[in-house]
């Protein structure tokens, strides 16, 4: 499989970038899949074995190597909430339901940045931003990735505080799945920040 990788900076919090990613597989955003298929996808990204199952307060399917705490549940709920809430203002009206939502939870490569402030991220192949700004040594650090287009599914890091984050985190995730249900255009332009832009693209 030739996975591409498409970088996309969120706004600064406590002067920490969020970075969130967007995966295209042979350059095109990532089709419709079975459960089980996507469920094999999220395993081979990070390498963890996604054996916990269970569902938000408002209903999102959350798939975890170990049970989440209810503080992370919460935040996921308030970081979709957040999105629908201001998707709806724009007039969209796909997907904008907490059930229409895969999360999963993956195990964070690393918990601090290289300031040593709190940052769970995940590590992900560097493909095409191999020996620019963003790589580390062949993998590029992302606080969550898109994982498939339908069903709505992604990946974030565990925290075990900053729950804020999370709810960031889940957002913008969000932001790019909303967008390619309801506004296409904006999507394609939006996907790839690594060429500029950034988090919230929805005000």
């Amino acid at each position: 499989m030739n996975t591409k990788y498409v970088l996309a900076a969120g706004k600064a919090l406590g002067c920490s970038i969020i970075i969130v990613i967007v995966a295209s597989v042979l350059g095109s955003p990532l089709g419709a899949t079975n459960r089980d298929d996507l469920l094999l996808r999220a395993e081979r990204v990070t390498g963890d074995r996604f054996l916990y199952a269970t569902k938000t307060p408002r209903g999102a399917l959350v798939r975890a190597r170990i049970e989440p705490p209810a503080e992370a549940l919460r935040a996921i709920d308030d970081g979709l909430s957040t999105l629908f809430e201001i998707a709806r203002r724009h007039g969209y009206r796909h997907r904008l339901h907490h059930a229409d939502y895969i999360v999963f939870i993956a195990h964070a490569d690393r918990t601090k940045d290289r300031e040593g402030r709190y940052s769970p991220d995940i590590a992900i192949p560097a493909a095409q931003y191999a020996g620019s700004i963003y790589d580390q040594g062949g993998f590029v650090y992302a606080a969550g990735m898109v994982l498939s287009f339908d069903p709505c599914a992604f990946i974030i890091a565990e925290h075990e505080r900053d729950w804020e984050r999370i709810a960031d985190v889940v957002r913008y995730e969000g932001e790019h799945l909303v967008l390619f249900h309801n506004d296409p255009p904006l999507f394609r332009r939006t996907a790839d920040h690594s060429r500029g832009g950034g988090h919230p693209i929805l005000q």
